[in-house]
């Protein structure tokens, strides 16, 4: 255990980090193991957060610390560009295969979702060779200028920021007439390049879309020579008891976007297309330093592998289905549980008060009373009231249901 107290990592933490760069909790990490989170204090937190989506296999899982020690012995860094190296070919190999679509695929390694969402949009762009991007209400993908300007929401995430990037067009989400409405009044779809969509959207408040949705926008898309993007970034890599929650639907992306848990917490990112889409960019026109990193790939073949041994998805759809059930409990005994969102393990509770507002204070109530009882949960949404759960889907029975029970523990408190 350290010898350091909370307390006093936080007093230098405001002498050397920026105001901006926040964190949620005041629990600073000493390690982890599967859902477990222990502080330098030697506190155990049950972990229902995941690193925002980020360790579905569990933290520190050993077959994962085993590829990326080894991995490092060997070499860290040789830039793919300019040395290449298999694990990065092997993991593009097991990428392709993996993602939804009956077709040649490619893969490129980059750093994160953001990034990934940035290379989607200039591939998308260069190949239908229009400018024009397709968003939707309530959508996030990612903090850099350009993905900024596709995110929805404006505080923490835009606000004094601007000007934002051209080209970037915001639709309704989740009304296959209200899409082609706005291809009348919006933008001329034959101007768009690309559609991009969240399968189930994540920080704008685990919302996903009806039945039929899905394959409607791809027909839509087909129709006008648009090409479909599914942002997989938070609802992939198992999380909604398929590898890619768009597979709910039967829909084969042109081209997805994989980050978070596809390298258990280490900084890779990817963007999986038809490979005629991704051979359609000039040699040298993507691609950069970091991108495809020896050990972060490493890393990512450990979680394939672990996604097949351990039975990762049915494991996914046996805590969603736990969840699921439990939610819909709370919705029955709480009046303040409004509506259970999401797919899967994805899976959220809006809490609204009697008149159906947000109830954004309360969520907020809610997140320290289990973090004060040893239970870490976020909040999203656009008015902050959504409690979401992701949890690393190899979470004891035990602990899961410790810290449910502590989550109902302050449904009722704060019901009082």
């Amino acid at each position: 255990m350290s010898t350091e107290t909370n307390e006093k990592i936080q007093e230098l933490r405001t002498k050397v980090i920026p105001n901006a760069h926040a964190s949620v909790n005041a629990c600073y990490v000493e390690s982890a193991k599967g859902a477990i989170l222990t502080d330098v204090e030697g506190k155990e937190y049950i972990d229902f957060a995941g690193g925002i989506a980020v360790m579905n296999v569990g933290h520190s899982h050993p077959k994962v610390v085993a590829a990326i020690k080894a991995q490092a012995e060997k070499f860290t860094h040789t830039c793919f560009m300019v040395n290449p190296y298999e694990s990065a070919v092997k993991l593009a190999k097991k990428l392709c295969a993996v993602t939804p679509g009956d077709f040649s695929k490619k893969a490129l390694f980059v750093n994160s979702g953001a990034e990934a969402v940035e290379n989607a949009v200039k591939i998308a762009r260069y190949y239908t060779k229009r400018q024009a991007i397709v968003v939707f209400e309530n959508a996030y993908h990612g903090r850099t200028m350009l993905t900024m300007t596709m995110t929805a929401k404006v505080k923490p995430y835009k606000w004094g920021f601007g000007p934002f990037a051209p080209e970037i067009y915001r639709a309704p989400f989740g009304d296959i007439e209200a899409l082609k409405d706005f291809f009348i009044t919006g933008i001329d779809p034959e101007s768009v390049a690309a559609i991009i969509a969240e399968p189930v959207q994540g920080e704008g408040g685990f919302i996903a879309p009806p039945k039929g949705y899905f394959q409607d926008v791809a027909k839509l898309c087909k129709e006008h020579g648009i090409l479909f993007v599914a942002d997989e970034i938070q609802s992939g890599m198992g999380r909604t008891g398929k590898m890619f929650a768009i597979e709910h639907w039967g829909v084969e992306p042109d081209l997805i976007t994989v980050a978070k848990s596809l390298a258990a917490g280490m900084p890779l990112s990817a963007v999986v297309g038809k490979a005629e889409i991704m051979d359609s960019v000039h040699p040298g026109g993507l691609g950069g330093t970091y991108g495809a990193n020896p050990v972060c790939c490493a890393a990512g073949l450990a979680v394939m592998d672990i996604f097949e041994e351990e039975n990762l998805l049915e494991k996914s759809k046996k805590l969603g289905d736990t969840l699921l059930a439990r939610f819909e409990q709370w919705q029955k005994d709480f009046a303040l549980v409004g509506e259970v969102r999401g797919l899967g393990a994805m899976l959220g509770v809006a809490l609204t008060m009697a008149d159906g507002t947000p109830a954004t204070d309360e969520a907020k109530n809610l997140s320290t009373f289990c973090y004060e009882k040893g239970l870490i949960i976020l909040v999203c949404g656009i008015y902050g009231n959504v409690i979401r759960v992701l949890t690393p889907l190899v979470i004891a029975d035990e602990q899961l249901e410790k810290g449910l029970s502590i989550m109902e523990e302050g449904l009722t408190a704060i019901s009082a």
